[in-house]
């Protein structure tokens, strides 16, 4: 139940997924972004790969100039297309999607009560359009950068219940919560967790280092994720950085 992902493989990233079978995992976490961005033009690729090998493919929502937290309507709008558009293309060959939550802009620092209304709408609409393609959408907690939202147990968790919809989980991801210091508490909402994304750091930033590099207690994640049965996904920036954390994984489990 592991999976490869990462956004820094831009280079025909529809030939190098042939390999991940070869190096161990069993799924692949296809990133709508840059030259991976599902589109029209490429979504066939994407689903030959689904169909010839046993890789178990999920989404990770487009996010970079998107936010679903806007207090911009046309951008909040757009954001909300782009998702929806990855989700309908890709609906035939999986059956999650990773969204992150919005963010605060400039204007959005002024009016944070909006920005959160925004955000929830947002999200709610996603869930409503994966719904009806039959796709879970799983909401991801992000990296210390005060404008994020998401970043701490109780938002995630407000989130959750705010939107109210039965295909809303969580997806963990463990060094975005490194950097806020409260890996624990996020694994105290364990029974919330679908979906973990896996890569380490030093506590700071978002490094994305293979696992045992940096400062995540991994025996805790892993004594404390015990019984979970959702997908662990390697978030590297190569392969060998991925093949790195998946052979520490499995000396872990």
């Amino acid at each position: 139940m592991i999976s490869f992902s990462s956004s820094a493989l831009v280079n025909r990233p529809f030939d190098w997924a042939y390999q991940l079978e070869d190096l161990g995992y069993t799924g692949w976490e296809i990133v709508c972004e840059g030259m991976q961005r599902l589109t029209e033009d490429n979504v066939d690729e994407a689903r030959k790969i689904a169909e010839t090998t046993d890789l178990v493919i999920t989404l990770h929502l487009p996010y970079s100039d998107l936010n679903l937290a806007s207090v911009n309507q046309p951008i909040w709008e757009e954001s909300i297309r782009q998702m929806k558009s990855c989700l309908t293309l890709a609906a035939d060959f999986t059956e999650l999607a990773v969204v992150h939550p919005g963010h605060l802009s400039p204007l959005g620092t002024q009016v944070p009560d909006r920005a959160w209304e925004q955000n929830i709408l947002g999200i709610r609409s996603i869930c409503d359009h994966a719904a009806d393609l039959g796709i879970t959408i799983a909401v991801e907690n992000m990296v210390n950068i005060p404008t994020l939202l998401g970043r701490a147990p109780f938002e995630i968790v407000g989130i959750m219940d705010t939107v109210d919809r039965e295909n809303l989980g969580f997806t963990l991801d463990v060094g975005h919560a490194n950097t806020n210091g409260n890996l624990k508490e996020f694994l105290e909402i364990r029974e919330r967790i679908t979906h973990v994304h896996i890569h380490d750091n030093h506590g700071e930033r978002d490094e994305h280092l293979p696992v045992g590099s940096g400062t995540v207690d991994w025996q805790l994640v892993f004594s404390s994720l015990n019984g979970y049965r959702g997908r662990y996904v390697t978030e590297a920036r190569s392969l060998v950085q991925g093949q790195t954390s998946l052979n520490r994984i499995k000396r872990l489990m």
